[in-house]
């Protein structure tokens, strides 16, 4: 059992791997609904979020995900700047720890979303695709720019393929401490859910990879164009199905990380001091 800890930045983070695993989850209940033809939708992440204002407490519950999220979004920023994970600083270990800087702020960009929706200040329906495009088509506007998001492109499809490795051949309990009774169940959802997460990374890397040989920020789609992608295949149901059972096996495994994750979280004057010399 993991030790209770006073640790502010490591109640956070565990925070925030719950919320994580929420966001995960909802997305995957609401896809796997669709597949099967009882309502349900395949928006992605913020229209998943939208879907509570119907619920009772909506608000309540996007004002939690919104703590959360910025709690995840803290995590990963203090992680990538003080190494909390130990990952190095060989050039394996900063991709990694440049990676989750690059999460930490996407997952703040979610985090504002399912603010402003608690606060009743407008919808994020249809927003994730267009959100996707805006920056993508700033991004080819600069010198260079088709380039830069085909490297893009190549980086979120990378990490799609790290994800499927990790999911037939990694070790998904890494930095887990899981009692023994329940290891075999844990191991099995951490694996569905970085399988989806594999593939729904390839489809949106190679969004971006059209984008760039034509030209288009139009052809760039988040998690619900990759969803919707999938449903339109051959079977589609089927596939989305499974993909959608993936995500809502990861959004379980994200709150079993945030109960049994080993987290050695700095200090708070640590962590503000690390940001403070980033900043600088």
């Amino acid at each position: 059992m993991p030790r209770i800890s006073t640790n502010p930045v490591e109640a956070l983070a565990r925070f925030g791997y719950g919320a994580r695993g929420v966001v995960y989850g909802l997305v995957g209940g609401l896809a796997l609904l669709a597949a099967i033809g009882s309502g349900g939708q395949t928006g992605g992440s913020r229209s998943a979020l939208q879907s509570l204002l119907s619920q009772p407490f909506g608000k309540v519950w996007l004002a939690l995900i919104a703590v959360g999220l910025f709690g995840f979004c803290a995590w990963r920023v203090i992680e990538a700047l003080t190494d909390a994970d130990k990952r190095g600083s060989d050039a394996k270990g900063w991709g990694i720890r440049g990676a989750h800087l690059i999460s930490g702020v996407i997952y703040a960009g979610l985090a504002l979303s399912a603010l402003n929706l608690a606060l009743g200040r407008g919808s994020s329906g249809g927003g994730e695709d267009k959100a996707a495009q805006d920056w993508t088509a700033w991004l080819m506007s600069q010198p260079f720019g088709q380039w830069l998001v085909g490297l893009v492109g190549l980086a979120v499809a990378g990490a799609g393929v790290a994800f499927l490795w990790k999911a037939w051949r990694g070790n998904v309990t890494e930095r887990l401490s899981l009692p023994s009774d329940k290891h075999d169940w844990f191991v099995t959802l951490g694996r569905m859910g970085f399988a989806a997460r594999g593939v729904v990374f390839l489809m949106i890397g190679s969004f971006l990879i059209l984008a760039a040989l034509h030209a288009s920020s139009s052809d760039v789609h988040g998690l619900g164009g990759a969803l919707q992608a999938l449903q339109r295949q051959p079977y589609g149901w089927v596939l989305l199905a499974l993909t959608a059972l993936g995500l809502f096996a990861f959004g379980l495994f994200g709150l079993v990380q945030a109960r049994y994750r080993h987290i050695d979280a700095p200090d708070l004057d640590d962590a503000k001091a690390a940001v403070a010399r980033m900043a600088r």
